[in-house]
């Protein structure tokens, strides 16, 4: 049952990178576990508080795989995926392949590679600086770290790694005019990254995907077909979603929270803490869905409510993190909180594997813009910045900034 009238269908459109639709707010006051119309026509159950959330993400009862099924319950909004990604896979199958690369993202490997993020961080910092003022942020810096980092990671040059970036963010982007277009991108990476696997099956190096093609050709642990959706999926979470988590908390620093920049200038002690609240605060999902939806393999109860076998289930992250039962004053952005239990990466086993990289690269880009660019702002008015449209997160097309 759902106590208040909305005004749109789900996904609702009123979020921003300052936040979810403010829908989620009644959302959680009133009916934090509701079945919602929406623009596909089938109804979908939208979770929004932090404890129900948490405690649906971890049941496995609530399946990944299923919403891969032919005439699976789909939102319009959701990212499309093909049941071989590691994303669309449940239990053992899951886990099968997910234990062949966890072990790059402890947080003991994770640490080792800091000084080769900070080199990289630096050198784009110098060309930024070597070019002078107004610089397109997110072509000089929040995307190439990332792309450079993943880039080493699994062996592959950044210079072709750009190739890739095209496709992936028309892999993440839903236009409805066009609901196959994604697909077609698809297809164009799976192209791409099949001429990367036999190359290196050519010329194997130390990297994390000559070692899935090891996994792959000595030892069957996973199929061509998973190789291929693997290694592209790796490459595209591995510095989008950074790229653009970068880009929008500089931007939430510099035009909402002067003060907040001003103060990790004056002292940089603060900057990991203010990554976990920039992380907790600044909205990445354009449609709120997280991008993944579930479906439920049985019937089940969650916060209080019955879901039936075969719903559709949505679990909305951003509206979690506002919750406030978890969060004090959680519209606020607040780099002094004592207790910041956020799930901007998720939980259960879905939760982010890059999780430990990407707080990494973020507070190295941070730390390297308020040391060398104290004063750095906006170079056009906020009104003029352009954003990527129909994606599953909020990106920007460019950052200008300027200083001195």
């Amino acid at each position: 049952m759902l106590p208040l009238e909305l005004d749109e269908e789900f996904p609702f459109s009123g979020s921003s990178y300052r936040g979810p639709d403010p829908k989620y707010d009644e959302l959680r006051a009133e009916c934090p576990v509701a079945k919602v119309p929406t623009n596909s026509g089938t109804p979908t159950w939208v979770i929004t508080k932090y404890e129900d959330v948490r405690a649906g993400l971890a049941d496995s009862r609530l399946s990944r795989a299923l919403t891969c099924v032919e005439g699976a319950p789909q939102v319009g909004g959701a990212m499309t995926t093909t049941p071989e990604m590691i994303i669309s896979l449940d239990g053992t199958e899951h886990s099968r392949l997910r234990k062949l690369v966890m072990g790059a993202f402890t947080v003991r490997k994770v640490e080792a590679m800091r000084a080769g993020v900070q080199k990289v961080a630096d050198e784009l910092l110098d060309a930024i600086e070597l070019k002078g003022a107004p610089v397109n942020l997110v072509e000089a810096l929040c995307v190439p770290l990332p792309l450079t980092i993943i880039g080493d990671l699994l062996g592959v040059p950044t210079d072709d790694l750009k190739i890739f970036e095209t496709d992936a963010r028309a892999f993440a982007t839903f236009d409805e005019n066009d609901p196959e277009a994604p697909m077609r991108a698809f297809g164009r990476l799976a192209g791409y990254v099949m001429g990367l696997i036999a190359q290196k099956r050519e010329k194997p190096g130390q990297d994390m995907l000559s070692d899935l093609i090891s996994a792959r050709d000595n030892d069957d642990k996973l199929s061509e077909q998973e190789l291929v959706t693997f290694a592209f999926t790796l490459i595209g979470a591995g510095f989008d979603t950074a790229a653009n988590q970068i880009s929008n908390s500089v931007l939430a620093l510099l035009h909402d929270h002067p003060d907040t920049w001003q103060r990790l200038v004056a002292d940089p002690s603060l900057i990991p803490a203010a990554v976990e609240e920039l992380l907790r605060h600044v909205n990445l999902f354009a449609t709120d869905t997280t991008g993944f939806h579930r479906i439920a393999a049985e019937d089940l109860e969650l916060g209080g409510q019955k879901i039936a076998k075969g719903d559709a289930v949505f679990f909305v992250l951003s509206s979690a993190n506002r919750d406030e039962d978890v969060f004090e004053n959680p519209q606020q952005l607040d780099i002094d909180r004592a207790s910041n239990p956020h799930i901007a990466f998720g939980h259960g086993v879905h939760y982010c594997l890059g999780k430990q990289l990407g707080r990494m690269e973020m507070a190295i880009a941070i730390e390297g813009l308020t040391r060398r660019f104290p004063d750095l702002r906006l170079a056009v008015p906020y009104e003029d910045l352009v954003w990527h449209q129909g994606e599953i997160n909020h990106s920007l097309v460019s950052l200008p900034v300027t200083w001195g």
